[in-house]
């Protein structure tokens, strides 16, 4: 099985820039990620773009959309920002119905320590080769329908609804 990966940004791919005292992006670490953690799974990546999702159009999505629709496999996973994730798989959810696609992203950046990047990574991998055709959302070891589940910001991660 071969699985597309779709890179879009988020914080999971964002760095500490000094200079400025922000995160930015300088380029994805997806393939970083992969490789550390010793990944077997047969991926094939691509770079849609390094967005922070509150940044993302309704361009944006319609491009993740058509790549996702476009794409001659039927397991895709997604990295994205987690402010506006759920608004991109319940676009992806009206509009796929014939392929598996998981969303995913980390609430601490791949480049600084104690990140839940890799560990979300890998549910995401998992999830992707397992579930049934649908959009799913994958954070904090859990895997979760796109419609049943809300970022939680008081607590800083994805809850059930």
């Amino acid at each position: 099985m071969r699985i597309k990966l779709l890179i879009t940004g988020g914080t999971i791919d964002k760095v500490y820039d000094e200079l400025i005292g922000q995160l930015v992006f300088q380029r994805t670490y997806l393939i970083d990620m992969l490789n550390r953690s010793r990944s077997m799974v047969d991926t094939l990546s691509e770079v849609l773009f390094l967005k922070d999702s509150l940044d993302m159009s309704d361009i944006d999505r319609a491009l993740i959309v058509k790549k996702c629709q476009e794409s001659d496999t039927s397991h895709i996973l997604i990295t994205h920002g987690t402010d506006s994730m759920i608004r991109t798989a319940k676009l992806l959810a009206k509009e796929i119905n014939n392929k598996t696609i998981v969303l995913f992203g980390s609430m601490i950046p791949y480049s600084i320590n104690c990140s839940d990047a890799l560990f979300n990574l890998g549910v995401a991998l998992s999830a992707v080769q397992i579930k049934e055709y649908g959009v799913y959302i994958t954070m904090n070891g859990q895997v979760f329908d796109f419609d049943k589940v809300e970022k939680n910001k008081e607590i800083g991660i994805f809850t059930l609804l």
